[in-house]
C-alpha cells in the first residue's frame, strides 16, 4: 500500500512540475513582451529573407496592390535592414505581413486609416496591445510554413484517399472489438493494422513531415486567432466573422500541435499514427481551408494587421523625428529628412519640384542624401511613417538605380547591368504614371563623352512624362546642358591643411563649384610639379572648353 501511494505521489509531482514549468515559461513569455517594448527588436534565427520573399511572393496571387518595390529597388536602399529595424512581431504572421507591407502598397486613403486606426487603439490601450502581442508570442515563428501556399491554393497535395485512411484508422478498434468478442482473428486485425499503419507513415515520413509541419502552423494560428478574437480591438468582429467556418479545425488540433521529443510525446505520436489521425486531419484540414478560402485569407491577413501596427508604433517610438505623409498632387517637399540606417544622420530638406541633379564628390553625401528621399517615398507609401519633421508628396511609384553590379549569371559586364536596370525605369516611366526615379552615378561604366551624352538625353526625355527623376552625378557639364530641365543642388567638402578633407553633409543649392581635388593633392604632400601641371590643365580646359596635347 505504501508503495502505491509512493509511486501515486511521485506521479502528482511530476504532473506539478509540468504544470508549475509550463506556467513559468508563460511567466517569462509575458515579461519578455512587456519589457521589449519600446526597444529595438532582437535579431532572430527566423524571419530569413529567402523565407519571406517566397511568402510575399506566394500572397501576390491572391493579393494585389497599386505598386510594387521590384527587387533592384530593395536591395538598392538596403530595406531588408530597414525591415530588420522595424520588425517588432512575433509571429511568422507578422513578420511575413511586415515583409509583404514594404514591398508592395495601395494609393489608398482606406489603406492608411485602417493602419492609423490600430496604432491610435494600441497607443490607448497599452494593455490591449500587450495581449495581442503575448498571443503572437505564444504562436512564436517559423520560417518556411508555407501557410499561404494553402490560401493560394497552390498546397493541395492529397497524400491518398481520406476515406482509405479512416477505414485503416477503424482498424485497429475493430480487432479489439472482435478480440472482447473472444474472437481470436480479433488480435490479428488489430496488430496487423497497427503494423500496417506504422509502416506505411514510415515510408511516407519525409513528405509527411513536409506537410504537416506547414499544416501545423496555420491550425496553431487559428487557434492564436481564438484567443485574440476576445481581445477587444478595433478587428474583434472581423476576426470573429473569419474565424467562424474555421473553428471545426481545432477539432483536429491535437494532431498539428508542437512536438517535442519526451517519451510522453512520443508515446502520443504513435498512437497518432497507428490510427492514421495525421492523414485524417491533413485532408480534414486541406478540404476546409478549400472550401472557406476567403474567410481564410482574411482571417490571416487581419491577423497581420494586428501585428504590424503594433511594429509600426514601436518603430515610431524609437526614431528621433518623424511624421505621418501628406498626400497632395505635386512634387516633394520636406524638413529634416534623414536616412535611419546612419548613425547621427545630418537632416536635410527637400524641394523637388522638378528633375534634380545633386554634385559634389565622393563621400559628400549626395548619395546617402538620394537614399533618403527614396525612402521617405517608400516609408511614407507603405507604413505611413516619413523620417522627418515634415514630408509631402504625391502618391507614385518608386524606382532605384543605384548599387549596380556586374552579372556573372547573365554574362552581363557593369555597363550592360547599369543600361539594363536604367531601362526598367524608363518603361515604367513611358505607363505615365506618377513614378519616383532615383539614379546614382548615371552611366559611369562607359567613357565621359557617351555617358554625359547619353545621361543628358535619358534625364531630357524624362522631363516629357509626369515622373520626377533625382540624379546623383560627377559630371558638372550635366548641369550646363540640362539648366533648363534641371534643379540643381550640391554637397561640398572642406579641405584644410591639419585635417586634410572633410564633410559637413549639408545640402546647398546650385551646382557644385568647389575643386578640391587638386587641392587635396598638395594637402597630401603630392609633388609641386604634379599640382601645379593639374592646375594649369583644369585652368586651360574652363577657357577653352577643350584638352590640350601633352608635349
Amino acid at each position: 500500500m505504501n508503495e502505491q501511494l509512493f509511486i501515486i505521489c511521485i506521479i502528482l509531482a511530476v504532473i506539478v512540475l509540468l504544470i508549475a514549468f509550463s506556467i513559468w515559461n508563460s511567466i517569462k513569455l509575458r515579461r519578455q513582451v512587456r519589457y521589449g517594448w519600446g526597444k529595438l527588436p532582437n535579431s532572430t534565427a527566423f524571419d530569413k529573407e529567402k523565407s519571406l520573399k517566397e511568402a510575399y511572393l506566394e500572397a501576390r496571387k491572391y493579393h494585389t496592390t497599386d505598386s510594387e518595390v521590384d527587387d533592384i529597388t530593395w536591395y538598392d536602399l538596403d530595406l531588408i535592414d530597414i525591415f530588420d529595424q522595424i520588425n517588432h512581431t512575433y509571429s511568422s504572421i507578422g513578420s511575413e505581413a511586415l515583409y509583404q507591407r514594404l514591398r508592395s502598397f495601395n494609393f489608398s486613403e482606406a489603406d492608411q486609416a485602417e493602419l492609423e486606426e490600430l496604432i491610435t487603439f494600441y497607443q490607448e490601450n497599452p494593455q490591449q496591445r500587450e495581449d495581442v502581442e503575448y498571443a503572437f508570442a505564444k504562436l512564436g515563428k517559423r520560417d518556411k510554413n508555407f501557410v499561404v501556399r494553402y490560401l493560394s491554393q497552390s498546397a493541395t497535395n492529397r497524400l491518398g484517399s481520406l476515406g482509405f485512411f479512416i477505414l485503416l484508422g477503424l482498424l485497429p478498434f475493430f480487432g479489439i472489438l472482435l478480440l472482447f468478442l473472444n474472437l481470436g482473428i480479433g488480435l490479428f486485425i488489430a496488430l496487423g493494422a497497427i503494423i500496417f499503419n506504422i509502416v506505411y507513415y514510415q515510408t511516407k515520413k519525409q513528405e509527411l513531415d513536409m506537410e504537416l509541419s506547414s499544416m501545423s502552423y496555420l491550425v496553431q494560428s487559428i487557434s492564436t486567432a481564438k484567443k485574440i478574437s476576445k481581445v477587444a480591438t478595433p478587428k474583434q468582429a472581423e476576426i470573429k466573422q473569419s474565424l467562424k467556418p474555421l473553428q471545426s479545425i481545432l477539432k483536429f488540433a491535437v494532431s498539428f500541435r508542437i512536438k517535442s521529443n519526451s517519451e510522453s510525446e512520443m508515446f502520443f505520436e504513435y498512437i497518432n499514427i497507428m490510427l492514421m489521425l495525421p492523414f485524417i486531419s491533413y485532408h480534414f484540414v486541406v478540404d476546409r481551408i478549400a472550401k472557406h478560402n476567403q474567410e481564410a485569407i482574411d482571417l490571416w491577413q487581419v491577423l497581420g494587421k494586428l501585428e504590424v501596427a503594433a511594429a509600426v508604433l514601436n518603430y515610431r517610438s524609437l526614431l528621433p523625428v518623424s511624421c505621418p505623409p501628406t498626400f497632395q498632387k505635386g512634387g516633394i517637399e520636406g524638413e529634416t529628412v534623414y536616412h535611419p540606417l546612419v548613425e547621427n544622420a545630418v537632416a536635410n530638406p527637400v524641394d523637388w519640384q522638378k528633375n534634380t541633379l545633386v554634385t559634389g564628390s565622393n563621400a559628400s553625401g549626395k548619395s546617402t542624401y538620394v537614399r533618403a528621399i527614396a525612402l521617405n517615398c517608400i516609408l511614407g507609401q507603405t507604413i505611413y511613417t516619413c523620417l522627418a519633421e515634415e514630408f509631402i508628396l504625391e502618391r507614385g511609384h518608386v524606382l532605384t538605380s543605384m548599387a549596380v553590379e556586374d552579372d556573372i549569371f547573365e554574362g552581363d559586364s557593369y555597363f550592360v547591368a547599369e543600361i539594363k536596370s536604367i531601362k526598367r525605369v524608363l518603361e515604367k516611366v513611358k505607363t505615365k504614371e506618377r513614378c519616383y526615379c532615383f539614379i546614382d552615378e548615371i552611366l559611369k561604366g562607359t567613357n565621359t563623352i557617351e555617358r554625359i551624352s547619353a545621361s543628358a538625353s535619358i534625364v531630357k526625355w524624362l522631363s516629357d512624362y509626369p515622373s520626377l527623376v533625382y540624379v546623383a552625378t560627377h559630371d558638372i557639364e550635366l548641369t550646363e546642358i540640362l539648366k533648363n530641365y534641371c534643379t540643381d543642388v550640391h554637397f561640398e567638402e572642406q579641405v584644410t591643411e591639419g585635417q586634410g578633407v572633410s564633410f559637413d553633409y549639408v545640402l546647398r543649392q546650385g551646382p557644385a563649384r568647389t575643386r578640391n581635388a587638386i587641392r587635396l593633392l598638395k594637402v597630401l604632400d603630392y609633388p609641386d610639379a604634379i599640382v601645379k601641371k593639374a592646375q594649369d590643365e583644369a585652368e586651360s580646359f574652363d577657357t577653352t572648353r577643350q584638352w590640350p596635347i601633352f608635349e
